[in-house]
């Protein structure tokens, strides 16, 4: 039976030239455990992108986006499955930053240090698309492990 790819998104949220970024530390079994990663999620049933960005958003940060753009698909290949991630920054918002995320610390990073956090491999090539200000794009990331393996730019 062939596999059905799992949809989320992933979002940098932007303010005075920072992102919001969430160190990954509290859940079990994470594949993202001890790297700084947006935020965002796995869609549900019958969800857009925008509709699974915005409530993903607001659960693990507590804000309500009210401005934001979609940068990019990433079709991610980690030891043969699949994930394709809808990429977005959003650049306004309302409500009070939560100081309790389920998933881990929230933080906001200077842009400049962000390559400096530790980061997929491949989080690396898209957060620079990102800063580049690249309009919309098609990422493929493959991986072994944690190790990237192969990647193609569209």
């Amino acid at each position: 039976m062939p596999q059905i790819p799992r949809l989320t998104t992933l979002c940098y949220i932007e303010r005075d030239n920072q992102y919001l970024m969430l160190y990954r530390d509290k859940k079990k079994e994470d594949v993202n455990e001890g790297k700084w990663i947006g935020v965002g999620g796995k869609f549900e049933k019958a969800e857009t992108p925008e509709e699974c960005l915005l409530r993903e958003v607001y659960e693990e940060t507590g804000l309500h986006l009210t401005r934001f753009r979609f940068r990019g698909i990433i079709t991610f290949i980690l030891d043969g499955e699949a994930e394709y991630m809808h990429l977005f920054t959003a650049s306004d918002f309302t409500g009070e930053l939560t100081t309790d995320c389920a998933e881990g610390e929230l933080k906001w990073i200077p842009k400049e240090d962000v390559m400096n956090l530790t980061l997929w491999e491949g989080d690396k090539i898209f957060l620079k698309l990102l800063l580049e200000d690249v309009p919309f794009f098609s990422l493929k990331l493959v991986y072994h492990g944690e190790k990237l393996v192969e990647y193609q730019l569209k």
